[in-house]
């Protein structure tokens, strides 16, 4: 009878298209050779890069030599192999060795990285080094899209070329080839251009606002850009690990940065600051030759640099104010005969779009480039949802999916009160793991010019590299099997099932992946008001994605695979402290150890998360402390609308005071239009008030209390009220009534204090 470890799927992310089970297994020790034809370059690179993960993560060193007879491993490139389809492999594992196959190096590749993980399988604690054995089998293996691909945006806060390689090594592992760096926009220009050095002597660097100092705050200019040499050598370190590397060069708008450097390049003429508002900033290129002489001379030593077929050339958010209050501009577009400014923007594009086609190159737009009627040389890349790319497509346009929020990684991933700043829309795991990028409106073949899909992560809120990684990991596991694997394939709890296996290898590799679909939820029955009122809770534990064992303590110790296994909603009586975290079958910790507190205190406090949005707003993001960092900074829950916060049904039998530990923040949003949405709260003292109304917004008001001075106080400090004595359940809403022209105040909790 086959043994549990020999019938259970295998460890493959993305999953292989076709898995046959085969008889016996394979054991491959210590020293073993991985076997590569002599003179084959591409082969000994992906051994020595198989070889490599093999030791990191299994602690096993393994050999690579030229062919030899009785290899444990063998790698090579055959004319004949059976998967034909492009960037295929053959896996075949037998008891005597296994064996991969491949029409052309990037399936090679691949078939390399799925051996890796076979040979990687174990997610439980101490049983992962060693000699490593493995079930035979058959793998054939292919892509479902072309377009496999990942966005950073480095231009919002520069990445360092390290993490840049350490992102382009695990696109590699889990098969994603298209890595689309956002190079410029209004906050930085990260690329040196030898013909117009200021890009990168003023451009690449601001100086942010900030209303606080201390470690981890940026003061002074801030910024960085990569050096021509050394986007050729990341350049090629991608292409060694078959990842091509697609520069977006953003126009016509986004282009502060590049009018702070070359004035003439803008509408006006006027030289701006480079930007520190994130959002949309009003500055375009001109539409005369000379700007198009200064794009077509910067795309020149793009090109030089980046041998990508494709150069995107943005397209997105662009005001066409100043286009409009341009006499020039509006006297051009009458000249060529254009009806309006999205006309003169398609017009725009398509020049460029054309220069690069009489260079070999093909150009990708955002979905705003068809607004104006669809340029002829364009690839659509559509972020406004789909209809972009199914309109494109409908056109014989090819499309590329990358819609918000579903792809966007700077999405929060749950609304845990640990989670860092991003957009306060949450997408799950599940969520990408549900996504497929092959619109169902397209016949079959409009579907062809889908080429795939990648995600987007902007980083206006991902100050650091670690953040940057907790956005990325593990959903780029859910996104690269949904862009790899047959969509008939792909099921859920499947995927969950392989994933423990690739979150011990993050560990080993030092990858600091993101626990967010299993940590461990915890839900008080009746709220905590009605712990409150009976000095008791039943508390029910859960995890985002159903996965896992959870296991608790309430000594205040934390758990172990061998603490109490919850199996139903836990009766406490108050005041109680619980811990718990989330294992796998094998004892892995999928999650680390989460708490909470059934004390009194706690249960009358809601951290910035847990507030409501009050009635006529919504909180749209999570922001950090500071602007710009090296640490990690609190983060707030806010509106940029309306400084207005709810906190829902307070019970306020027997409470008497009201704190609230508040920030202030730099206010550095840049809204365009919607700017006059923001709204504005009467003040009746200089630095403005926090006001604490009961039962609702319109409510009588119950406190209010000064703000301190920006001048004198911390940018964290805590506000405290008495309050009415009175009884029962009231909506609490909490306004700041400072100018909406100075700085952006945040609430970090709300505490209510009752008599002992």
């Amino acid at each position: 009878m086959a043994s549990a470890a020999e019938t259970a799927p295998p460890p493959l992310i993305p999953l292989a298209a076709q898995v046959n089970s085969g008889q016996g297994t394979f054991t491959l020790p210590a020293g073993a050779v991985i076997a590569v034809p002599a003179g084959d370059a591409q082969a000994r690179f992906a051994a020595a890069q198989l070889a490599d993960q093999v030791r990191r993560v299994r602690g096993l060193d393994l050999m690579v030599r030229k062919a030899r007879q009785g290899a444990a491993i063998t790698l090579a490139l055959q004319a004949d192999a059976p998967v034909a389809q492009a960037e295929g492999y053959t896996l075949e594992v037998t008891p005597s060795g296994a064996h991969v196959t491949a029409r052309d190096e990037a399936g090679l590749y691949y078939g390399a990285m799925s051996l890796a993980q076979l040979l990687t399988p174990e997610g439980a604690p101490g049983a992962d080094q060693g000699p490593v054995t493995i079930p035979a089998q058959e793998i054939r293996d292919w892509p479902r899209f072309s377009w496999r691909g990942m966005m950073l945006d480095v231009a919002r806060h520069f990445q360092p070329l390290d993490s840049v390689k350490a992102l382009i090594d695990q696109m590699a592992a889990h098969k994603l080839n298209r890595l689309h760096l956002h190079l410029t926009d209004d906050q930085g220009w990260r690329l040196e251009i030898k013909h117009y050095p200021e890009l990168t002597k003023i451009g690449a660097w601001r100086t942010p606002p900030s209303v606080v100092s201390g470690p981890g705050v940026v003061s002074g200019p801030y910024g960085g850009f990569y050096t021509q040499d050394q986007i050729r050598d990341l350049v090629a370190y991608a292409a060694a690990r078959h990842v091509t590397i697609v520069p977006e060069i953003d126009m016509p708008g986004h282009g502060q940065a590049v009018m702070a450097s070359y004035p003439k390049i803008g509408v006006t003429g006027a030289r701006p600051a480079v930007a520190v508002d994130w959002g949309v900033n009003p500055y375009l290129f001109n539409v005369d030759e000379a700007s198009f002489t200064f794009i077509q001379t910067v795309l020149d030593e793009v090109m030089a640099l980046f041998p990508s077929t494709y150069i995107h050339v943005g397209g997105d958010e662009a005001l066409k104010d100043e286009w409009k209050g341009s006499p020039k501009v509006q006297a051009r577009m009458r000249a060529l005969g254009l009806k309006d400014e999205n006309a003169l923007q398609t017009w725009f594009i398509e020049r460029v779009g054309q220069y690069l086609a009489a260079h070999g190159r093909r150009m990708i737009g955002w979905d705003e480039i068809l607004e104006g009627g669809i340029p002829p040389t364009a690839t659509i890349m559509s972020w406004r949802g789909t209809k972009g790319a199914v309109d494109a497509a409908r056109m014989n346009h090819d499309v590329i999916l990358s819609p918000a929020p579903t792809l966007y990684l700077d999405s929060l991933q749950s609304r845990r009160n640990d989670e860092p700043s991003g957009r306060l829309a949450i997408v799950t795991l599940a969520d990408i793991y549900a996504y497929d990028a092959l619109p169902a409106e397209l016949d079959a073949e409009q579907a062809r010019h889908v080429l795939g899909g990648q995600g987007n992560l902007w980083t206006e809120y991902m100050m650091t590299p670690w953040h940057v990684t907790h956005a990325i990991y593990p959903r780029i596991d859910a996104l690269a099997e949904g862009l790899w694997s047959p969509k008939d394939r792909r099921d859920w709890r499947d995927f969950l099932g392989r994933l423990p296996a690739q979150l011990a290898r993050y560990r080993h590799l030092g990858v600091d992946a993101a626990d967010s679909a299993f940590a461990v939820d915890f839900t008080v029955e009746g709220g905590p008001n009605a712990a409150l009122a009976a000095g008791a809770a039943t508390v029910a534990l859960s995890n985002q994605a159903s996965f896992g064992t959870i296991r608790y303590t309430t000594d205040g110790s934390a758990p172990t695979p061998a603490s109490a296994r919850y199996e139903a909603p836990l009766h406490l009586t108050l005041p109680a402290i619980l811990n718990a975290a989330v294992f796998s079958d094998a004892g892995q910790m999928l999650a680390a150890p989460r708490r909470y507190d059934l004390t009194a205190d706690a249960l009358r406090t809601r951290q910035s998360g847990e507030l409501s949005a009050c009635p006529e707003g919504e909180m749209g993001l999570r922001i950090p402390l500071t602007p710009d960092a090296t640490t990690r900074a609190p983060v707030f829950n806010v509106n940029l609308f309306d400084a207005c916060w709810v906190y829902p049904k307070a019970r306020l039998n027997g409470v008497t005071a009201l704190t609230v530990q508040a920030a202030r923040l730099p206010r550095n949003y840049g809204l365009a239009h919607d700017a006059v949405k923001v709204r504005s709260h009467p003040a009746a003292t200089p630095n403005g008030e926090l006001v604490v109304r009961m039962d609702g917004c319109d409510g009588p008001v119950a406190a209010t209390v000064p703000l301190p001075s920006p001048a004198k106080a911390p940018a964290q400090f805590p506000l405290t009220t008495p309050l009415p004595v009175t009884t029962g359940e009231h909506d609490l809403c909490l306004t700041y009534t400072a100018s909406i022209h100075g700085p952006l105040y945040a609430i970090g909790s709300v505490s209510l204090q009752a008599e002992p």
